[in-house]
């Protein structure tokens, strides 16, 4: 601190205070804090209220469809398209091209026959689903609870073979329940705690995986399973097989990204040191041209001419089989390991580049010396040049495993789905495929949390302290 003040002045330390401090609020805590809220907030789909909700507007389009039938009936039970389902904000879709109810002249089944048997009335969606004797959503340890047995309310449904006036009574006094029901639960959620601890609880449930008795020899067989076994991720329950696929994804997933991490410090230490001790400066120029040359491409243009490379019609198998030591195309994008080599390439240099500017402030004489005083090769790596080079290693390991933690257009283009997915891909789909952002912050908050620990128990394994990264330039 006085340093600082010495050096720049108290007007310029504030200022630099106050640039950091805003810098960590903005990019650090503040979305931590949203997406901790989210994780923390029951889903608003699942709320009593929400139920109540579709309830009421299932009823009252109900009604409506029943009017607009009512005005021409013969003409809407003679047509063969049927109704237009109607969506819930009263916006109906066009029928036929689009997604139309089948009629009762096109129906099968109970419904059909009872249209058909009363009214001759084209089966319609919202009728079908305006009931008071709805599931409410509850955690699956918990017997399933109804709406009208929750509340105490008259259990009514609209009946198909009824007469339209029924129907469309029904329909209303459903629409009335349910808007009693709404406004009552609206308070009572306002005044409930609002945070939950449901949506973490879904990364550790256990999903019930169906087997047939010869598959599930064969997944027993796996070592990959077995390990599952070992550590609670998977299990046998009345000859049933469960797995936690939620937390199986997050392990693997963090094991595949510490591998390439790994694989990455393997190929990048020879390389920097070969740059920085082991090169004249002019040829340390021209090597480092040539890792720096290709990332002027777009990262999404280099992962993309990857699948060039790996596809089975790509260069690596055109190679092959133009050598003959392939008759069938080896199939690249199922293995785990050519993510890896991608992941690699793509991150490289921010492995790299930080061993390598710590290694480059180096006194070659220490390597002479231990060169004249006999020391191996080895020896004057572990001993001399490991050491003074360990806040680049930390540095480029925790860079290249938070990126190949969080990556997601590597796997996702190179597997095009023929391998399981990363736990990134996971929270994608939470967030914008299943429409299911609550559960999906609480997976992302999670993630980071587990990502964070693993960097701490990386930098207490390598003795680095945070002042030790001051040395990476």
């Amino acid at each position: 601190m006085k340093s600082l003040l010495n050096g720049f002045g108290r007007t310029l330390t504030i200022v630099f205070f106050v640039a950091v401090l805003v810098w960590g609020m903005v990019l650090i805590i503040l979305p931590q804090l949203t997406m901790l809220e989210r994780a923390a907030t029951a889903p608003k789909r699942q709320l009593d209220s929400s139920i109540a909700l579709s309830l009421r507007r299932d009823a009252r389009t109900c009604v409506s469809v029943l009017d607009a039938y009512a005005v021409n009936p013969a003409e809407n039970g003679a047509s063969n398209t049927g109704l237009s389902i109607p969506s819930v904000s009263g916006m109906a879709l066009p029928s036929p091209s689009g997604m139309a109810v089948p009629s009762s002249s096109t129906m099968t089944g109970p419904k059909a026959k009872a249209s058909a048997d009363a009214v001759n009335r084209p089966y319609i969606l919202q009728c079908d689903r305006a009931s008071t004797h709805k599931q409410l959503v509850r955690e699956d340890s918990v017997e399933k609870l109804w709406l009208d047995e929750a509340y105490e309310v008259e259990t009514l449904s609209v009946d198909a073979a009824d007469p339209i006036a029924v129907q469309k009574q029904t329909a209303e006094n459903i629409a009335l329940i349910a808007d009693d029901l709404y406004l009552q639960m609206k308070q009572a959620e306002a005044a409930a705690f609002p945070y939950t601890t449901g949506n973490f609880g879904k990364l550790f449930a256990a999903r019930l995986i169906p087997l047939s008795p010869a598959q599930k020899d064969i997944e027993d067989a796996k070592l990959s399973k077995q390990l599952y076994g070992l550590i609670g991720l998977r299990f046998e329950r009345d000859g049933q097989i469960y797995e936690r696929i939620g937390l199986v994804t997050l392990t693997r997933t963090i094991s595949f990204a510490l591998m390439a991490t790994t694989l990455a410090l393997l190929l990048c230490y020879p390389v920097a040191y070969k740059v920085a001790l082991a090169s004249t400066p002019e040829r340390a120029v021209w090597l480092f041209m040539g890792l720096v040359i290709p990332y002027a491409i777009v990262e999404l243009m280099r992962v993309y001419a990857w699948t060039t490379i790996v596809d089975n019609q790509g260069l690596l198998n055109g190679v092959l089989t133009g050598l003959g030591m392939i008759a069938d195309p080896i199939q690249f994008k199922r293995m785990p390991a050519t993510v890896f080599v991608v992941i690699v390439y793509t991150y490289v240099l921010f492995m790299v580049f930080p061993i390598f500017n710590v290694m480059s402030t180096l006194d070659k004489n220490q390597i002479e010396a231990a060169k004249d005083l006999g020391a191996s090769t080895v020896r004057t790596h572990r001993r001399i040049i490991i050491p003074h080079s360990k806040p680049g290693i930390a540095v480029g390991c925790i860079a290249t495993f938070m990126l190949a933690a969080g990556a997601f257009s590597v796997p996702r283009i190179i597997s095009r789905g023929l391998q399981s997915e990363w736990f990134s891909q996971t929270i994608y789909n939470k967030f914008f495929e299943s429409e299911n952002s609550n559960v999906g912050a609480a997976y992302s908050f999670t993630y980071t949390l587990v990502c964070f620990v693993i960097v701490g128990l990386f930098m207490w394994l390598m003795r680095t302290r945070l002042k030790d990264f001051a040395r990476v330039q």
